[in-house]
Formats: structure tokens, C-alpha cells, sequence
């Protein structure tokens, strides 16, 4: 008679109780141990106790000597030891409702383009119903009007109106004053004039002559992750010191006309968007930060000429500039993916998962190549998720690679839908949307995954210092209360 195991034992049960043994062994090793050592004294008595002490013999002269190499080896810790990096506040662009750009407006002005032909402009309309955009993403006004008016004009009104409305939201919020700020960095992968953007934003505010400022161009959607890991080398450099970090894409230079299927992908995308952050390493903001910095993980993939140009600014046969999408796309994000995560995993993830993924590694090296290999339980790291909104394809790899919950991948899904690829600043939208909804609790762990032109892919984690109360007046205001909801398979403009 055959006896069904799993109906027997739920692996569920039997995998938690795995995890709670090993992530626990010095506890249920020690605590025992340092409870006989207790009972053991208790047992032996005052007397006895002064008696072994005394048997000891140590003179001053050890006494001192031990007590110097104490503190001697406190004190290089202590030097060695990286200065914090506090997250203080972080704000993103709600564009206005003038610049709403609904599915139905948009497959109206692809028919009035005369550029497109019949077969480009069905195409868009096939990608855009099935793209996971929903109809209050927004666009910049110069792309609102047929003929378009993509003048480096439009452009930089299209970046004062966004970076500036963030940096002031941020200010205010922060209480913090523009001379107050050490360093600052902006990343616009497409745009960069000149001056620079972080030339524009120091005369806009009057920063001081000796700040630090850096403007990073041509990074693409990663481009965030990378401002942050720069921003973070500043400030254990420099102690004492803020950092503005302004993470947005610029497009209304960017609008492809022309007929090539790999490059009207963007303009199915990619929409207006973008956030201000503000960092410090000072230790009086560490009781009103929001987080603080425990990891960032970079993975440049550009030594492969696949991944080199699977995100690829470029102009096609008629000499149309756009930014092409290769079919390898999924398949580059995944693999940059499976290496970020390789650095990624032995710092955050707890040793029962790692004991795992040795153990499946070895055993597929040695026993049987065909075994599956042990995806590791990141669920186990991280209590929130933050994927790069890329598109709908994006999010349900990286979600089935993670082996994700719909609930984890919730605000990936639902920054898409309601802002679109915002490119650097997905990730913020995302953050924004679980503090939106109460989620963020003290103690949590969030992982913010970036992928970009290159191709890279970048990991941030955050651990939340305080739970965070639901904002007011950001992005999200005014319509969290309408999310999650069902993203149809087909959105029919």
C-alpha cells in the first residue's frame, strides 16, 4: 500500500520550520549554553565564584594591556565603518491635467501624422492595448498638437516644468534650504544641452559656488540606481553633507515619426515623469529620515554586443532618430538579472536560502545536470518590491524569475498603468505607491530593481527607519483610492 506524503506533510510547514532551525542556529545554540553557564554559577555560589576569579591571577599590567587592545580595535571599527546614507524625503512629478494623454488621443494623432503608413500606425495601436498603460499617463505639450513641435525650446520648458515642480515640492517638504545642499546630480538619459541640467537647476535655486554637481546623460532607464550609488560615494566622502539627487527622462525631443516596428515601441512607453530625493550622511536627520541605504548592487552587461545594443538610439533608413528595442530584449533584461542577483543574494538573503541554493548547485554539478535549478525565496530578504515599470513584459519576467507575488509586483503594475515608463523615476512612483497605501512599517526591507540601456541592471535596498505615515499631496493623492484594479489583457482606446 503506497502512502501520499504530501497529503501527510504540508512543504509549506516543513520548509518554514527549515528556516526558522537554520536562521536561528547560534540562538538555539547560545541561549541553552549561556543558560547552563547561569545555573551553573547560581549553583556554585558567591564564594566560589570570587575564589576562581582570584585563582586567575591577572595583574594590572594584563588588565591594562587587554583593556588598550579593546578599544584600540573598537576604535579602527569604528573609523572603518561606512558613514550612513539617510533617505530624508523623496517626491515625484504628477504631471498636470493638461498634459493627460489617453490611448484614444494618442491613436488620433498617429492617423494625422502623415509619416506614419497604415501598417506603423496599427501596430502602435496593437502594442499600446496590450502594453499595460492605462488612460491617465501623460505626455509634454509640445506633443500634443499635429504637426508635433519638438524644438530644444519645448525641451527645456518640458524640464523646468518637471525638475523644478519635484525640487520644490522636495524643498518645502524637507524644510530644507537650497545653500543647505552639498551636492547635486541629475540623470536625463536622451537630453542633455547645454549648459547642463544641473546648471539650470543651481541658477534657478542660486546653490553655492562650491557645490558639487554632477550631470549624468545617455544611462537610461538605470540611470537612478546609478545617481543614488554616486550619490552614496560623495557622502562617505564628505561628512556633514546633503545630496540632491533629480532622476527624470526628458522626451519630447524623442517622438519617432517613421516606420521601423523596433523603434515605435517607445512611443508606446515611454511617458512624462520624474522625482527629486534628498540624501544625507548627517546623524541629526537620522531620527526624521524615511530609510537608510543598506546595499546597491551595479551589473554592466555591455562586453556583450547583444546586450550592447539591445537598447540602441539610432536613426533608421530614412533618417529618423529613435531609441530601438531588439526582439533579446527579455532575454538581455533576464540574464543582467541572474547576475545582479548573484552579488545581491549572499548580502541579503538568510542562510537557510543560501544553504539551498548551494546545495541545488552542487547537485547539479555533480549528481544530475538536468535538476531544476533552486530559485532562492527573496520573499524571505525583502517585504516590498520595486521593478522597473518598463512595460508589462518587463515586470511578469522579472516577476516570474523572482518567482514574485501578484501583491509584490503590485505597485510595479500599477505605476505602469498609471503613469507609464516614466524611465529613472519608476522606481520612486513605486515607492511612493506603498507608502501611499500604508504599508511601509518600520523595519521593512524594500528592493528597488533597475534595468537600462547598456545593459545594465541595478539594485537598491532600503530598510525603513520609521513607519511611514500616508503621505499627502504627492503623486499618488488623489487617486490611490482607486487602486490596485484589473489591468485588462486588451485596453481597446
Amino acid at each position: 500500500m503506497s502512502v501520499d506524503f504530501s497529503k501527510l506533510i504540508n512543504l509549506k510547514y516543513v520548509k518554514l520550520a527549515y528556516q526558522c532551525v537554520v536562521n536561528r542556529f547560534l540562538t538555539l545554540v547560545l541561549v541553552p549554553l549561556l543558560i547552563g553557564i547561569l545555573l551553573e554559577a547560581i549553583r556554585l555560589g558567591p564564594d566560589e565564584l570570587v575564589h576562581i576569579w582570584g585563582s586567575l591571577e591577572l595583574d594590572s599590567v594584563h588588565l591594562l594591556t587587554s583593556s588598550t587592545l579593546v578599544v584600540l580595535m573598537t576604535t579602527v571599527y569604528l573609523m572603518s565603518k561606512p558613514r550612513p546614507v539617510y533617505l530624508i524625503e523623496h517626491v515625484c512629478f504628477k504631471p498636470p491635467p493638461s498634459c493627460r494623454f489617453p490611448a484614444s488621443k494618442f491613436m488620433n494623432q498617429s492617423w494625422q501624422i502623415n509619416n506614419f503608413d497604415r501598417v506603423s500606425v496599427e501596430f502602435q495601436q496593437k502594442i499600446l492595448e496590450r502594453s499595460g498603460l492605462g488612460d491617465d499617463t501623460s505626455l509634454p505639450p509640445a506633443l500634443h498638437h499635429v504637426p508635433h513641435s519638438p524644438t530644444l525650446e519645448a525641451s527645456r520648458e518640458e524640464s523646468e516644468l518637471v525638475i523644478f515642480s519635484v525640487i520644490d515640492q522636495l524643498l518645502e517638504k524637507t524644510k530644507t534650504k537650497p545653500r543647505d545642499i552639498d551636492m547635486l546630480i541629475v540623470n536625463c538619459s536622451l537630453f542633455s544641452p547645454t549648459p547642463s541640467l544641473t546648471a539650470m537647476v543651481v541658477n534657478r535655486y542660486k546653490m553655492r559656488g562650491n557645490i558639487q554637481s554632477y550631470n549624468l546623460a545617455g544611462m537610461g532607464c538605470s540611470a537612478g540606481l546609478i545617481s543614488m550609488d554616486l550619490a552614496k560615494d560623495l557622502l562617505q566622502a564628505r561628512p556633514n553633507s546633503l545630496a540632491l539627487v533629480v532622476s527624470t527622462e526628458i522626451i519630447t525631443q524623442y517622438w519617432y515619426t517613421g516606420n521601423q516596428r523596433s523603434m515605435l515601441l517607445a512611443n508606446c512607453l515611454f511617458r512624462m515623469g520624474g522625482a527629486a530625493i534628498l540624501l544625507s550622511n548627517r546623524r541629526q536627520d537620522a531620527r526624521r529620515a524615511k530609510y537608510s541605504l543598506l546595499h546597491l548592487v551595479r551589473t554592466h552587461k555591455g562586453a556583450d554586443d547583444a546586450s550592447y545594443r539591445s537598447v540602441f538610439e539610432e536613426e533608421d533608413e530614412e533618417g529618423n532618430v529613435g531609441i530601438s528595442l531588439s526582439k533579446d530584449l527579455m532575454a538581455v533584461a533576464g540574464a543582467a538579472l541572474r547576475t545582479n542577483i548573484t552579488t545581491l543574494g549572499p548580502l541579503v538573503l538568510p542562510i537557510s536560502e543560501q544553504l539551498l541554493f548551494l546545495l541545488s548547485l552542487i547537485g547539479r554539478k555533480f549528481i544530475n545536470p538536468k535538476w531544476r535549478p533552486y530559485i532562492p525565496d527573496f520573499k524571505q530578504a525583502f517585504e516590498h518590491f520595486c521593478i522597473h515599470a518598463g512595460g508589462r513584459g518587463v515586470i511578469e519576467e522579472l516577476s516570474n524569475s523572482l518567482q514574485l507575488s501578484a501583491e509584490n509586483a503590485e505597485a510595479s503594475r500599477m505605476t505602469l498603468y498609471r503613469f507609464g515608463n516614466t524611465s529613472s523615476s519608476s522606481p520612486w512612483y513605486e515607492l511612493g505607491y506603498i507608502e501611499a497605501k500604508g504599508r511601509m512599517k518600520k523595519g521593512d526591507r524594500v528592493w528597488q530593481i533597475a534595468l537600462g540601456s547598456g545593459f545594465k541592471c541595478n539594485s537598491a535596498v532600503w530598510r525603513c527607519n520609521r513607519t511611514v505615515k500616508t503621505p499627502t499631496g504627492g503623486a499618488w493623492d488623489d487617486c490611490i483610492h482607486e487602486y490596485p484594479v484589473q489591468v485588462p489583457d486588451i485596453h481597446r482606446a
